[in-house]
């Protein structure tokens, strides 16, 4: 038991005392003890898997494409998840620095204030087209959440001088706060709106 105790996540961040304060998404963000965020791929066959996948991980492959919306699978930026990787760390000491809390913890509120309740879906009945809203699947949330912010860094950080590690950084700051201009946060009530228009 002693040894887990010393698994801090890049040496330096306990996950052992990090609250999911969203019930629903207990079973869906994993905070596995491991050093480093890196399980080369061994979840990715198994259905489902990505739930045991560290959430810091999960979010560096969320990261993992390069460029504004259009341009999102040039393959600039597969593979690139050493570098990724680094990019995280840094941005963890910073968001440190800046908020005096566990970085992890952090992140994990973002993805609860960042993650939609409901969504849209299409149904076809007798020819005609109808959008009917739905309950999102508390592994979707978490994949909709990552996806927001990892969006959001990649529109802030393109074509902008400013370094990734500090938009990260912010990013994931302002939707921890539930902020309504974070575009991660943005993104989820407006996902929210539509699905209760279509109620």
């Amino acid at each position: 038991m002693a040894q887990t105790k010393n698994l801090l996540l890049f040496r330096k961040w306990d996950l052992s005392d990090i609250e999911i304060k969203d019930p629903g998404l207990k079973t869906a963000i994993s905070l596995r003890k491991q050093i480093l965020p890196y399980t080369y791929g061994r979840s990715a066959l198994k259905r489902f898997n990505k739930a045991d996948v560290n959430i810091v991980e999960r979010l560096i492959n969320k990261t993992m494409h390069f460029g504004k919306k259009y341009a999102k699978n040039t393959g600039r930026m597969t593979g690139k998840k050493t570098k990724l990787l680094n990019t995280v760390k840094t941005s963890f000491d910073i968001i440190a620095l800046k908020t005096g809390q566990n970085p992890v913890e952090v992140l994990v509120r973002a993805i609860e204030f960042s993650a939609p309740n409901e969504d849209t879906t299409r149904i076809v009945y007798g020819g005609t087209v109808y959008h009917v809203s739905v309950d999102v699947a508390p592994i979707r949330r978490v994949d909709l959440a990552l996806k927001f912010i990892a969006d959001a860094i990649k529109e802030a950080t393109f074509s902008n001088p400013k370094p990734i590690e500090e938009h990260m950084a912010e990013q994931i700051m302002l939707a921890a706060v539930n902020d309504p201009n974070a575009p991660s946060v943005k993104k989820k009530n407006e996902l929210e709106r539509i699905a209760q228009a279509s109620r």
